[in-house]
């Protein structure tokens, strides 16, 4: 899979190899080599290991979300749902690899400040979905969402039938939609005192 030369390639081919091979499989002559370019860029380009992979990280984490949003209402519907699922179908090494450094960062700390920039990303992009459901500005609510989602997918990329994960983010759409109805009715009557 090329998507441009140079140090785009680099970083495309560390998600495939780290994808496949998990961070213990990860070296610069893997890397050149997916990548189709002399393996000396990486120092060039990214100065270190740890540099190479907070910029795939990055970039990976915006590739995710340019697939998902480019094929969303920007709701949690059957559209989104699709996209979810054809992403994970599609290229689910970008999937693995993010997961890979989430896991990675629990052992190495320098990896964190990376993760913690990728679940912000991820977290500030379902706030804005969660805007158009009549929550604003509900950043528990969108970490909660967003972690349903991740749960999906890796549910997807290792044991549940993609069917099931786009129902289940279906039925994530409906519970929202119902909370808001919820809360609604709940703040148009009358203060009695007594819980509903």
């Amino acid at each position: 899979m090329k998507y441009g030369d140079g140090r785009e390639a680099l970083v495309a081919a560390v998600v495939q190899v780290v994808g496949r091979d998990g961070l213990a499989g990860l070296t610069n002559r893997k890397v050149g080599k997916e990548a189709g370019v002399d393996n000396s860029l990486i120092t060039y380009y990214f100065g270190s290991r740890e540099g190479l992979l907070a910029a795939a990280t990055e970039w990976a984490t915006g590739r995710s979300l340019e697939l998902a949003n480019a094929a969303s209402t920007a709701r949690l519907d059957a559209t989104f749902a699709e996209a979810v699922v054809n992403l994970v179908l599609t290229e689910p090494e970008l999937q693995l690899f993010q997961f890979e450094m989430i896991l990675a960062s629990r052992r190495q700390a320098e990896l964190r400040p990376t993760v913690a920039r990728l679940y912000d990303s991820y977290i500030e992009s379902f706030q804005k979905m969660l805007v158009l459901y009549g929550y604003p500005g509900n950043r528990p609510l969108a970490r909660a969402v967003f972690s349903s989602v991740e749960s999906l997918i890796l549910q997807q990329l290792t044991v549940a039938d993609p069917a099931d994960v786009k129902d289940a983010i279906a039925d994530l759409d409906g519970l929202l939609h119902r909370g808001v109805r919820y809360s609604d009715a709940l703040e148009s009557q009358p203060a009695t005192g007594l819980a509903p």
